[in-house]
């Protein structure tokens, strides 16, 4: 009995490493299939990398200490107890347990489902940074999808953009209450990840039906 207690303690060190070396993994796997895109915004990329290193190298250096430890250790030697909230290795069991979660199931991409249920707007939300003032430093032609609504944002007049050129990109919402000719098309502008990602739009009238054009299509569109 007394065995498999100690053998079931010297076997808690290691969970601590899987931990370590799994969401080390985890972190540089998505960082290389290019999974980041989908969960966080790309200033923080650099930030998940040299995470996930530190996490392997920390795995590593753990692991040589436990080696070391194992060695001097002397079985004769009283053990110290302390008190914890949770058994010992519940909490490294969680984060192993969430890192296998991670690597098995894809990050979920935003849709157009998804834009519907968080509110698509033709503005900023009022709760983001209002823009005071604006001043145009790109050709109507070369604005984003972002660019347009901000610059609408900030000067809501529909007359002083008559005749420009429009070319954005972006995927296919239908809204129930516009016309059949009428689409929306739309990105998710993300702030810090994916939980706090709220989509913007244009509307774009169209020369045909708009079932044509399934929702979550991606489209090119040109026009003025």
């Amino acid at each position: 009995m007394n065995f498999q207690n100690q053998k079931s303690k010297s076997f808690l060190p290691w969970l601590d490493v899987l931990a370590l070396l799994a969401w080390g993994g985890l972190l540089l796997r998505y960082w290389i299939n290019g999974q980041l895109r989908l969960l966080i915004h790309p200033n923080y990329f650099w930030l998940v990398f040299v995470t996930g290193i530190v996490l392997l190298v920390l795995g590593i250096l753990r692991s040589g200490l436990i080696i070391v430890d194992s060695r001097k250790q002397d079985t004769n030697s009283p053990t110290l107890e302390h008190i914890t909230l949770f058994p010992p290795g519940v909490g490294s069991g969680i984060l192993v347990a969430t890192a296998l979660a991670g690597f098995l199931i894809a990050p979920m991409v935003l849709t157009s489902q998804t834009a519907l249920q968080r509110g698509v707007s033709e503005s900023l939300p009022i709760t983001r940074s209002q823009p005071q003032s604006f001043g145009a430093t790109t050709k109507p032609e070369e604005r984003s999808i972002v660019d347009w609504v901000r610059t609408l944002n900030a000067y809501p007049e529909p007359e002083a953009y008559a005749g420009q050129k429009v070319k954005v990109s972006g995927f296919v919402v239908h809204l129930s209450h516009f016309p059949d000719n009428y689409l929306l098309i739309s990105r998710f502008i993300l702030t810090c990840c994916a939980v706090d990602a709220y989509p913007v739009g244009l509307p774009v009238k169209l020369e045909t039906s708009r079932s044509e054009y399934p929702p979550d299509t991606w489209l090119e569109i040109e026009g003025e």
